[in-house]
């Protein structure tokens, strides 16, 4: 026989018929719940030996295990590749879970929205059109509803959901600049790019907001020039009277003022700005007012502190993160604003995608109110979550964290070891090891100095931030399992650090 013929006709058959048993079908039903039960106790010993926030590997160490990995020889096993991802990743993962994780705005997730989180891999659905998605566009749009009725807002409201905080802050620049161009100027940038003067377009924010509305600007062509940082108060909060001489500022210099953005919820002091002030201010100088909650979201949640973001009701828009004070897994997030006809500035029409008649034939399509197409149904996360545990359920939560943060808050100002900057209105407190009063230390060096240890040792996880050129140490405390107990432990090690350093130095 014709070895080439032979071999060129077992290259045919398996062209014709691949090895299929790894596709997620009713063919292999046993398949898929074998393999998921060996992810499941991949988690669970991961849960079993997350002894501490952290291993305290080194990129050079652990970039090491990966020389001789050869992405195109796979393994050949489950139990293989399970072994590998454990070395490489899971044994080093920080555990967010863990009661001494209080570096970033990365929380626990609660067992409901993982078991939504199967669904969502396996199904697969995509949130962009009805066709792809069918209930999954109406759970959706009840939980956009849902949260938009908590902000306050009204009938006419709608949102989307996104992958983050910093989408969402993009999407409330958007609109911001499209909607003032077209609103004041006649100018639809959508279909005619930027307007002449977009060059002197003006958003004002705190000097304390994220990153991502500098971000933003740029990206939107509006370059970073046009973000004003409005300076904060003694407890790092906008000032509202700054603000307007800015805005008047800006006005006498030729620039216009398209919009400002209040921030409910720093990343570093957990403050919320003057809400109600700022919106006041914003209708006075007829300015699109977006508020970033991304953080201060949480507090829809509880009727204790829902007071302190009084005003977001104001807002044009909205920025929310489930996945930051929701307890959910990343990402889930969402975009709202009190006018669904805000989206028009934003929709687009494909005629193999969302065709116009189907708005006509009232057929929903997510695709229209979002800047993605494909999309995850993230949604469903937050809709278990909220059928199991409740509202009432997850503020219990929040009022537990913030009650531990002005607990932690009380033992940084009596210890004077400490130097606390401000109380937080949510969980976020930045403070510094204050070294001996009569010798002369360089306190960021020292502080610098602690971070590195408890990262090297990883037996409790801080952040850092820099407040006025010196480097300080911060809690982000978003884990209900975090007791005082925990954080006094924390200022412990932390002590113990500085000291040696000081005994070295």
């Amino acid at each position: 026989m014709n070895t080439a013929i032979t071999e060129q006709a077992v290259s045919e058959k398996e062209f014709l018929f691949p090895n299929l048993e790894n596709l997620f079908c009713d063919i292999n039903i046993h398949e898929y719940q074998n393999v998921m039960y060996k992810a499941q106790e991949s988690v669970v010993s991961f849960l079993e030996e997350a002894h501490k926030p952290f291993s305290g590997v080194s990129p050079k160490e652990l970039r090491k295990q990966f020389e001789n990995i050869d992405l195109n020889d796979p393994t050949q096993s489950y139990e293989e590749v399970f072994e590998e991802v454990r070395t490489l990743y899971t044994q080093h993962a920080i555990a967010f879970h863990h009661p001494k994780y209080v570096a970033h705005l990365n929380c626990p997730v609660v067992i409901p929205a993982i078991a939504a989180e199967m669904l969502i891999s396996s199904i697969n659905s995509s949130l962009d059109t009805w066709d792809q998605s069918a209930g999954g566009t109406l759970m959706e749009q009840k939980l956009i509803e849902w949260t938009c009725k908590e902000i306050g807002f009204e009938r006419s409201s709608d949102g989307i959901f996104t992958s983050g905080g910093s989408q969402s802050n993009l999407m409330g620049m958007l609109l911001a600049r499209d909607y003032y161009s077209i609103k004041y100027f006649n100018h639809n940038i959508k279909k005619n790019g930027l307007p002449e003067n977009a060059h002197r377009f003006r958003v004002f924010v705190s000097e304390a907001a994220h990153f991502s509305i500098q971000k933003s600007a740029s990206i939107l062509g509006l370059g970073e020039q046009a973000v004003v940082k409005i300076k904060t108060d003694r407890s790092f909060r906008m000032n509202s009277i700054l603000l307007e001489d800015a805005i008047q500022k800006e006005i006498e210099n030729g620039n216009i003022p398209i919009a400002v953005v209040a921030t409910a919820g720093t990343t570093d002091f957990g403050n919320i700005d003057p809400l109600t002030n700022i919106a006041r201010i914003a209708k006075r100088y007829s300015l699109w007012f977006h508020v970033d909650a991304a953080y201060g979201c949480a507090l829809l949640l509880t009727e204790k502190y829902r007071h302190l973001i009084q005003g977001i009701e104001h807002a044009d828009s909205v920025t929310v993160d489930y996945h930051k004070s929701f307890f959910q897994p990343v990402s889930s997030s969402g975009f709202l604003v009190k006018d669904r006809n805000y989206f028009n500035l934003i929709t687009h029409y494909a005629d193999y995608l969302n065709p116009k008649d189907h708005d006509e034939n009232e057929i929903p399509n997510q695709v229209n109110k979002s800047i993605q197409t494909t999309r995850r149904f993230d949604a469903l996360k937050l809709w278990f979550t909220l059928r199991i545990i409740g509202k009432e359920g997850l503020g219990n939560y929040i009022e537990r964290i913030i009650y531990t943060a002005n607990e932690a808050a009380t033992l940084l100002e009596n210890d004077p070891h400490f130097e606390l900057l401000n109380r937080s209105d949510l969980s976020a407190l930045v403070f510094r090891y204050s070294a001996d009063p009569f010798k002369t230390f360089d306190l960021s060096r020292i502080n610098t100095f602690i971070k590195s240890q408890l990262y090297r040792h990883g037996n409790a996880l801080v952040a850092g931030t820099k407040v006025n050129g010196q480097f300080y140490l911060k809690f982000t405390i978003l884990n209900p399992l975090t007791t005082i107990e925990d954080i006094q432990s924390i200022l412990t090690t932390i002590k113990q650090y500085g000291n040696e350093y000081i005994e070295v130095n």
